[in-house]
């Protein structure tokens, strides 16, 4: 073969080497209208929204305090003598009347008996010195002397003088057989007993206590900011005055979860005390079930404003923005936004006092709220005002 043979034999190999690489480049190469398509946006995220809910409330304010009798009393012996009887099993609910000690009374009846006939002596004593007055009266001028006469008048004081002095005695003498029987001064519940039977006695000596249960006083204080606000409302005219005996109250003890006691605030100090800026209050709680015990811890809450219409979310729709409380809002276009509000106090239900920042047309993102950031549209679903779940706002 000569050089120009291989020579063409080579260029032609060559050109289609070429053609064969381009028919494969072609094969591979992406379409201008498909590399330029842009990706398709993601879906809008789902919420539930709701319109705040509109309801009439009156606003309260709790305060912690502790649950008193509402009357307690030490009961002690009015005489000496051994103890006969016991009326009551330790811890009792005793009756007001109910007889709780009884004192050997036979000294106390001798005592009595002994006024009795004193008495009836001092008695006969006056009536004779009365007859010989009468008499002596009658002679007077003839056969009785001025001084004779004087002496009977003096006789009939005495007698009338000793027979109040055997009255007297005989009053004293019954009261102190009373006292052999100590009795309940009220219906409530009695403590232990200090003294068995038999045990001997004297004036002032311990024997229990008994306190009064229904009703039944919780105390607490007031701060003077909450007892300014509460004396503006008054000044409004949407509550009664502190000190008339009108404000309702609802109490509960630390196992409650609802407010299953009512009352009255009865009494309110007459001055603040100037080291903790409180003042002292009470209220009467009737405890008809005796459920609930002095010195237990409770809460109370009173009205702080009157009957109004309020905006309501739940609690759970609030977010955090650094030191502020937000919700999210889903504009007309569905787009979110982020609205700081105003709050006011706890609702039942898990609800909670919106005092402004939103209206009650606006659509409250109230479920779904981790899927919302503001600026970012979504598609709103409907629902109830059902607490759902909450997290800190996230930002951009």
């Amino acid at each position: 073969m000569t050089r120009r043979s291989r020579f063409i034999i080579s260029a032609a190999l060559s050109t289609a080497f070429l053609v064969g690489l381009g028919a494969l480049w072609h094969g591979f190469e992406i379409p201008a209208s498909q590399a330029q398509s842009p990706a398709p946006p993601p879906a809008a995220p789902t919420v539930v929204v709701a319109n705040p809910i509109m309801r009439e409330i009156t606003e309260h304010r709790e305060f912690a305090g502790r649950f008193e009798p509402s009357a307690a009393v030490e009961i002690r012996a009015r005489v000496t003598g051994h103890i006969e009887s016991i009326g009551f099993a330790d811890g009792d609910l005793v009756q007001a009347g109910q007889l709780l000690f009884a004192i050997d009374p036979r000294p106390y009846r001798a005592r009595l008996d002994e006024a009795r006939a004193s008495l009836a002596s001092a008695a006969a004593q006056l009536e004779l010195a009365d007859r010989e007055l009468r008499r002596a009266e009658q002679l007077a001028g003839n056969a009785v002397s001025r001084a004779t006469l004087e002496q009977h008048q003096q006789q009939k004081k005495m007698a009338d003088a000793a027979r109040e002095l055997a009255e007297a005695t005989l009053n004293r003498a019954e009261i102190e057989l009373g006292f052999t029987e100590v009795r309940a001064p009220f219906t409530g519940r009695i403590s232990n007993r200090r003294l068995d039977i038999g045990a001997l006695v004297t004036d002032g000596t311990m024997l229990t206590t008994v306190v009064a249960l229904d009703p039944i006083y919780f105390v607490f204080d007031m701060s003077e900011h909450d007892l300014l606000t509460y004396e503006e409302a008054v000044r409004r005219g949407g509550l009664p005055t502190m000190y008339g005996r009108q404000i309702p109250v609802e109490a509960k003890a630390q196992r409650d979860n609802d407010w299953p006691y009512q009352g009255i605030i009865d009494f309110v100090d007459n001055r603040l005390e100037a080291g903790a800026g409180t003042i002292r209050t009470r209220a009467r709680i009737s405890n008809t079930n005796q459920l609930l015990t002095p010195g237990q811890f409770g809460r109370v809450r009173l009205p702080f404003t009157g009957s109004y219409t309020a905006m309501l979310v739940p609690e759970t729709a609030l977010l955090t923005d650094q030191n502020r409380r937000v919700l999210l809002v889903a504009s007309a276009d569905d787009t979110i936004r982020s609205v700081p509000v105003e709050l006011g106090p706890h609702q039942p239900g898990g609800l909670r006092i919106v005092r402004g920042g939103i209206s009650p047309d606006d659509r409250v993102v109230i479920s779904g709220l981790l899927r919302a950031r503001p600026g970012q549209k979504v598609t709103p679903q409907r629902g109830d005002a059902v607490p759902g779940a909450s997290d800190t706002l996230a930002t951009n």
